[in-house]
């Protein structure tokens, strides 16, 4: 039922559902005496050919960075997606920290809800397919420039193939459709191994879980439905965005995921972490259906929420932990630099 309200949004904005939560949940990072221990000094890798070649095998990840005020720490895992299909973490480090942490701050996320029941999500179905097609059955080359339809179509062919059924999708749907292609052809995966270790070691370990996120409930199912199949959505730009990402940034996607693989955050800093998650996002923000539902300000919302959380924790427990996305932690305009702004105290790995 989460694809009722924000269908694309859980596609192209990067804000995590339930599910998503599997792989970015938070989890405690502070052994009680120990100080996570980084990984061993590399030599620094080659960007240009980490761009063209996926790292495999067993890997360190980064180190934890450390926000504390007085004697109070939290402990912060940067995640990323996309990461490496075939790689290995090496999580012992992490692992160990959550055992000695008091609580575990979720990641940013929201959760959506409705009211239906099995049977109702069953007679649901039929429209929940047929929400992410354009209005009045046109296909791509009618609602897109032809300018754009015909990079959609090369990069189609090179990703997808000749499927004709995507034809007839919003261009939002469309755009997520040909990243994840994309994303399988590259060797990279969006569902890593990080939210599984975590939530394990969180239950393993007896670890109170703070739940950080903004929870949306959906009235009336039905009449939401039909409310988002009539929208028109400005969505064009979105798709224009993914297509200039993966016509020009998937070297550079390949190349951030391999620094994270690696233990590479200098790296990291020096690779641009832009996205068109905002362009997509709005594409629905903007809508009357967004506005009627509250969730116009839904990134705001999520943000505060976290902020709120993660202070609660530096005041209330000696050692907590969480995981915010490495944008997040590296943007000057990220969640850590608003708490540095608060006045915390921040050491990077």
């Amino acid at each position: 039922m989460r694809l009722i309200v924000v269908l694309a949004v859980l596609i192209a904005s990067g804000l995590p559902s339930r599910p998503a939560l599997a792989q970015a949940d938070a989890a405690p990072v502070a052994v009680a005496e120990a100080t996570p221990v980084a990984p061993p000094p590399a030599a620094e890798p080659d960007i240009a050919s980490l761009e063209t070649i996926v790292v495999t095998g067993a890997q360190p990840g980064p180190g934890l960075w450390r926000v504390s005020r007085g004697s109070h720490v939290l402990w912060i895992l940067g995640t990323l997606s996309p990461l490496p299909r075939d790689m290995t973490w090496l999580s012992a480090d992490v692992e160990a920290t959550i055992a000695g942490s008091e609580v575990a701050l979720a990641s940013p996320g929201v959760d959506f809800d409705a009211d239906v029941g099995f049977f109702g999500r069953l007679a649901l179905l039929p429209s929940l397919v047929k929400v992410r097609n354009n209005t009045d059955d046109k296909t791509l080359d009618q609602v897109l420039p032809p300018d754009l339809y015909a990079r959609w179509q090369d990069l189609k062919a090179k990703y997808i193939g000749r499927s004709r059924k995507v034809e007839k999708w919003r261009p939002l749907f469309a755009a997520g459709e040909l990243y994840r292609k994309a994303l399988d052809k590259q060797r990279l995966t969006e569902s890593g191994q990080i939210g599984k270790v975590v939530s394990k070691a969180i239950k393993q370990h007896g670890i109170t879980k703070v739940d950080t996120h903004v929870k949306v409930k959906i009235e009336e199912p039905r009449a939401a439905i039909k409310a988002f199949k009539a929208e028109e959505l400005d969505d064009v730009e979105c798709l224009r965005q993914v297509l200039d990402r993966l016509e020009a940034d998937l070297a550079t996607m390949t190349a951030r995921a391999n620094a994270w693989a690696v233990g590479d955050v200098d790296a990291l800093r020096t690779l641009p972490h832009d996205s068109p998650v905002r362009t997509c996002f709005a594409a629905i923000a903007e809508t009357s259906f967004a506005r009627e539902r509250g969730i116009d300000d839904l990134p705001e919302r999520v943000e505060a929420a976290w902020l709120a959380a993660a202070e609660a924790a530096l005041r209330d427990h000696e050692t907590s932990f969480a995981t915010l996305s490495i944008g997040d932690l590296l943007k000057p305009d990220g969640l850590l630099a608003k708490l540095v702004a608060r006045g915390y105290e921040v050491e990077a790995p």
